[in-house]
């Protein structure tokens, strides 16, 4: 799984709860304000993997190992060609987080909301609406 890509994203699920992250309201960034996924831009030549699982342990303080990502799907997306992670950690709890220095505030979020929010970056709910599919399928 490597290749062109600008960076990757990561579904955590906690039961029918996913682990979201409030961008910083500022205008000189993509989404300013917008709830996100853990995740971001790739550094140097890592691999998608290294790229979500580096990202996840910066903003969150969440250690997960490459055999932990259950799903993964290649994006054309903006900035560039993103890759999409998900993962199922049921026993994740508030206090296993430690909440990096980007964004205002991390939250669990019903799965039903995220999917329908209004205020979630457009591509990543559809990103998980997509796997939820598959994954009910």
């Amino acid at each position: 799984m490597t290749g062109a890509f600008a960076g990757a994203k990561l579904a955590i699920l906690v039961g029918e709860q996913i682990v979201i992250i409030l961008r910083d309201d500022k205008p000189d960034i993509p989404w300013p304000g917008y709830w996100d996924l853990p995740g971001g831009a790739r550094d140097g030549s890592e691999s998608p993997q290294t790229c979500v699982l580096r990202e996840t342990r910066e903003e969150l303080g969440l250690v997960f190992k490459p055999n932990d990502l259950a799903y993964a799907r290649h994006y054309a997306a903006s900035p560039g060609p993103a890759w999409f992670y998900a993962l199922e950690a049921p026993g994740l709890g508030r206090s296993d987080i430690r909440f990096g220095d980007e964004g205002q505030r991390w939250a669990f979020a019903p799965l039903a909301w995220y999917v329908e929010a209004p205020d979630v970056i457009p591509h990543h709910r559809d990103w998980v609406a997509a796997y939820l599919g598959e994954r009910r399928a």
